[in-house]
């Protein structure tokens, strides 16, 4: 059918529900010369005649009576369809699919995601728990909106925005005491026994890369998949571990912080989409009032 059937079904549900062509062109804004035109076009591209015309007005012939079933239900949907997109846009409705892996999700995206949800309870939440490199993966295949990473992340596609600086510092229980109070080259360090993240993840590479920068070989005695375990696992002795600063509360720990003579530099937390790609209403704004709490 011609580009323009929406426009003569909408003529033809206007004839039907006022059931005048005078009143379906008063609703339509458009002459009633215009309305008789499109009728005629309508009844041509179905072979048959859908209105009984009279002095009074028109009705509906049989075959116009079952198209009016049909269009009714047409327009029903699309107005049902209008509504969703407005309670979108008011944030009232719609899905916001989100990216992170087990340690931003906890730190950093849990709490927005709570004051999020407060403010606006008819937006549903979907959150992939995958690494940085994972969650990547699934933003290519356009199954999450954005993910939250650990940087840096070099990827033409993505568009990067930074969320907070983090700093990679090792830690150890009272075993290791030897090691507090004072400067600890990573000659000294790496004589320990070492606890790290598994491999797979962007803290983790980031932290070998470094190392081997600085002409060393970095062999973990231990490798672990949560920042929990890293700290319970130095807590008790078992070796080092390398942790993120602001995600420990050594307060409420035995642990202590190793001072290096060479700290490995801070590194950023960000959210990445896909470029020239744009995010929904509620992304958007969720991604806008993202922070850090």
């Amino acid at each position: 059918m011609e580009h323009s059937s929406l426009d003569l079904y909408r003529v033809f549900y206007a004839c039907a529900k006022t059931g005048s062509l005078t009143k379906a062109a008063g609703q339509l804004h458009v002459t009633q010369p215009a309305v008789s035109h499109s009728i005629k076009q309508l009844e041509n591209i179905m072979g048959g005649a859908l209105f009984s015309r009279a002095s009074k007005g028109v009705t509906l012939t049989k075959e116009g009576n079952v198209l009016l079933e049909y269009i009714e239900q047409a327009f029903q949907i699309i107005s049902l369809g209008e509504k969703k997109i407005a309670e979108m846009r008011q944030l009232l409705a719609g899905e916001v699919r989100i990216g992170a892996g087990d340690t931003l999700c906890r730190y950093i995206l849990l709490p927005s995601l709570e004051a999020f949800y407060r403010k606006h309870p008819g937006i549903k939440l979907k959150v992939t728990n995958r690494t940085t490199l994972e969650s990547v993966e699934l933003l290519k295949k356009r199954k999450i909106d954005f993910a939250l990473v650990n940087l840096p992340l070099d990827d033409i596609q993505l568009e990067v925005q930074k969320v907070v600086d983090v700093h990679d510092c090792f830690i150890a229980g009272p075993r290791f005491e030897h090691l507090q109070g004072r400067k600890i080259s990573l000659n000294e360090l790496l004589s320990s026994p070492l606890i790290l993240l598994e491999q797979g993840s962007n803290s983790r590479l980031y932290v070998d890369q470094y190392i081997e920068q600085k002409g060393y070989k970095i062999v973990p005695e231990i490798e672990l998949g949560s920042l929990d375990l890293l700290v319970e696992f130095a807590r008790i002795g078992l070796g080092v571990s390398c942790i993120i600063r602001e995600f420990v509360d050594r307060n409420q720990t035995t642990v202590f912080e190793i001072d290096l003579k060479d700290p490995i530099p801070p590194r950023e937390i960000g959210i990445v989409k896909l470029k020239n790609i744009p995010l929904s209403e509620a992304a958007q704004m969720f991604v806008s009032t993202f922070s850090l709490v």
